[in-house]
């Protein structure tokens, strides 16, 4: 069984291929990463960007009109959850903005009845 060769250092490699005369034509920012399996990453993205599963988000814009009012929802729509588990909110027009800053907390309430909605903490009500 064959060894794997012996990894040097990027600084090791420079110093080698300048006396030996080779150029070393790797950028400086770029990172080594060890080979992976395609089928594992695939999962991997396909878990990470919700792709083929029913997402909170989904599930926030299918009762959006039922959560917001019929007035309201034309004129604002929930774009993303965030890190911080805030369902941001785009509100086209700053009456329609004012008014779900009213009623934040019931409308956060609703949200978190809904499946898989339960993590959202708070709001983030902004024009768009």
């Amino acid at each position: 069984m064959p060894r794997e060769p012996y990894q040097f250092s990027r600084a090791a490699e420079e110093l080698i291929g300048d006396l030996r005369g080779v150029p070393f034509t790797e950028p400086r920012k770029m990172k080594r990463r060890a080979t992976r399996e395609l089928s594992p990453l695939v999962q991997e993205l396909l878990a990470k960007h919700h792709i083929g599963q029913h997402s909170p988000e989904d599930s926030i814009r299918e009762h959006w009109i039922e959560i917001v009012g019929p007035a309201n929802a034309s004129y604002a729509h929930a774009a993303q959850i965030d890190a911080r588990c805030r369902l941001i909110i785009l509100a086209s027009h700053s009456v329609v903005r004012n008014e779900l800053f009213l009623y934040r907390k019931t409308i956060l309430e609703k949200i978190q009845q809904l499946p898989g909605c339960g993590h959202i903490r708070s709001l983030h009500i902004r024009a768009g």
